[in-house]
């Protein structure tokens, strides 16, 4: 019997899909397999049959059974009803687990298959697929299921491992946040009528199941009820607890939000969805008008103080520069609050705009941190401010003190959080992740140490007035200024601490007090270092009486003027005791 026929040693009829090797053999081409199983061949009959669309078939069919069965337990009511709140956050748990394993196993399966899509009525599923090193143009990718979106680093998806296929699915449910929904996110006031705005997307990576990331993962969603009428936008993700699981803000944070989408960034991968809650406080208009008018009054009374402190040569010395800069600050920071904090839109002014309300509070806390520092070393010394030591010491250390510090603070808050500067309402700084304290820390230790050093302030003023000593003038001026400074430090200091306490049934209250209290700043200034000052008075009733003094003069001088332009004489005029002649 005759055996199968060969090809010649030139190889010049191989199959279509197959190539010559060392002019012997045929080779299927990548993405094809010999219909012999064999991977060289000589049969010139043989076949090469595209094995990627057959792969690329079973992955959808792999796929569409995953999405299948997550449907079916989705509409199977008898297994929800039956469960109480703990079980059914543990069973939508374990179900998001289970499909997220099952696709991460698909796409696996089929490496070839950079990409797989597939989406019905309950769920969209995209997964990629990488098979060699993340290259330049592949170093972040982007999916997208039904409207929502994330972006991702190549580098966190293969995890260092260059040894086989690593792949990542992004997954979108349509209805499951009609089950896992607002109840479970206990995260907020009570009073606030909290509702998921999104749908629940899953985000994972394989073979390794790693969930912390090297830099965090961006998701985009989009609102199922557009233009929301809401303040309070939250990024939270599916919290696995011994408890059960719930809705938790832990690692999420929001980016921006407008009418349509809202984006987030996450440090690390779960179930994620966008909560967001209709306020029960609306905006006060009397509270609005209170801070617009109040703020105004203060901005009138800082300016004031500030050309009094430069203009004013009688009282200028250390502590009336340090005035003048604490105004100069409050004036600023004031300024912007005003015309600034609820310019949200575009959100790289809104983060702008934050940083400055930061800088500027702050080195006011600096300058009064200053001030207090400076009455110690005074009182220490009971010197005449001027001529001493203590001067050209203060001199040489305000600036760089005053506005540096607060500049080195906001500089590494800025660079390690950019993101938390600014919020969806007002342009300030954000409440997650405790960034609030880049603010309240620095004011906390500087009220506390103003505190101790005025009542070291006063310690030492008590003993020096106790001996009677022959500097009692100084002393009593230097008591003056610590009372002043110490009065000045409640002020301002109190102002933030109520800020603080606006939470639970007294929120109401201590945003009246907040407002007026910081409206108060600048008159307080104005007043105590100003109008109460006798050196301040003299300067201002000389500067009174050379302003009226001017404007009698100018009005002696344009009443003469006038009198002396209508006392011309005029052609053919005739004057008491003068005959008019005629010729």
């Amino acid at each position: 019997m005759q055996g199968p026929l060969l090809l010649p040693a030139s190889c010049a009829k191989c199959p279509p899909n197959a190539s010559c090797v060392n002019n012997t053999h045929c080779t299927c081409d990548h993405g094809y397999t010999s219909g012999s199983g064999q991977e060289l061949f000589t049969f010139p009959l043989e076949t090469c049959n595209d094995t990627t669309s057959s792969k690329t078939t079973q992955g959808r069919k792999e796929l569409q059974k995953i999405v299948d069965k997550f449907e079916s337990l989705l509409t199977n009511q008898t297994l929800w009803r039956r469960e109480g709140r703990q079980e059914i956050s543990s069973t939508a748990t374990t179900i998001l687990r289970d499909v997220e394993s099952n696709v991460l196993e698909t796409a696996l399966k089929a490496p070839e298959q950079k990409v797989l899509k597939i989406q019905n009525d309950s769920v969209a599923i995209e997964t990629q697929v990488i098979t060699d090193n993340c290259s330049e143009e592949r170093k972040t990718f982007n999916l997208n299921v039904q409207m929502n979106s994330m972006d991702f680093r190549c580098n966190d998806v293969i995890q260092g491992d260059t040894q086989g296929p690593s792949a990542i699915a992004f997954i979108s449910y349509s209805s499951l946040g009609n089950i896992i929904n607002a109840t479970f996110f206990e995260e907020t006031d009570k009073k606030d009528q909290v509702y998921l705005n999104s749908q629940v997307v899953s985000a994972a990576i394989g073979p390794k199941r790693n969930m912390s990331l090297s830099k965090s993962v961006t998701l985009t969603f989009q609102h199922v009820k557009m233009n929301p009428s809401t303040k309070k936008v939250f990024c939270v993700y599916w919290k696995s607890t011994g408890q059960g699981s719930q809705w938790s803000r832990d690692g999420c944070f929001l980016i921006h939000v407008n009418k349509s989408h809202t984006m987030c960034n996450c440090s690390h991968l779960s179930s994620f969805a966008v909560l967001m809650a209709l306020t029960s406080q609306e905006e006060d208009p009397v509270l609005t008008v209170i801070t617009y008018v109040g703020l105004s009054v203060s901005l009138l009374c800082l300016l004031l103080a500030a050309l009094t402190f430069l203009l004013c040569k009688a009282i200028q010395n250390t502590s009336t520069s340090l005035h003048l800069q604490l105004s100069l600050c409050l004036f600023l920071a004031h300024l912007l609050f005003l015309v600034g904090i609820d310019r949200t839109e575009p959100k790289v002014l809104c983060s702008i705009i934050a940083g400055a309300l930061h800088y500027l509070y702050l080195a006011a806390f600096t300058w009064m941190l200053l001030e207090g520092v400076h009455l110690f070393l005074t009182a220490r010394n009971l010197t005449v401010v001027n001529y001493s030591s203590i001067n050209r010491l203060m001199k040489w250390i305000m600036f760089p003190v005053g506005y540096g510090v607060p500049a080195v603070t906001v500089a590494i808050s800025a660079a390690s959080w950019p993101h938390l500067y600014g919020t969806a309402d007002r342009c300030w700084l954000h409440l997650d992740q405790g960034f609030m304290w880049s603010f309240l820390g620095p004011v906390c230790a500087i009220f506390s140490a103003n505190l101790v050093l005025f009542i070291l302030v006063f310690w030492i003023l008590k003993r020096k007035l106790s001996s009677l000593s022959s500097e009692v003038s100084t002393i009593q001026n230097t008591r003056m200024l610590a009372f002043k400074a110490t009065a000045q430090l409640f002020i301002l200091g109190c102002t933030w601490c109520l800020g603080l306490l606006q939470v639970g049934p007294a929120a109401q209250v201590m945003a009246y007090l907040f407002t007026i209290i910081n409206s108060l700043q600048g008159f307080f200034i104005f007043l105590v270092y100003c109008l109460l000052s006798q050196q301040v008075q003299k300067q201002y009733q000389k500067w009174f009486r050379e302003i009226v003094k001017s404007k009698s003069e100018s009005e002696t001088y344009t009443l003469s003027s006038k009198m002396g332009s209508d006392s011309k004489p005029s052609e053919g005029d005739v004057f008491p005791g003068q005959v008019k002649r005629k010729y």
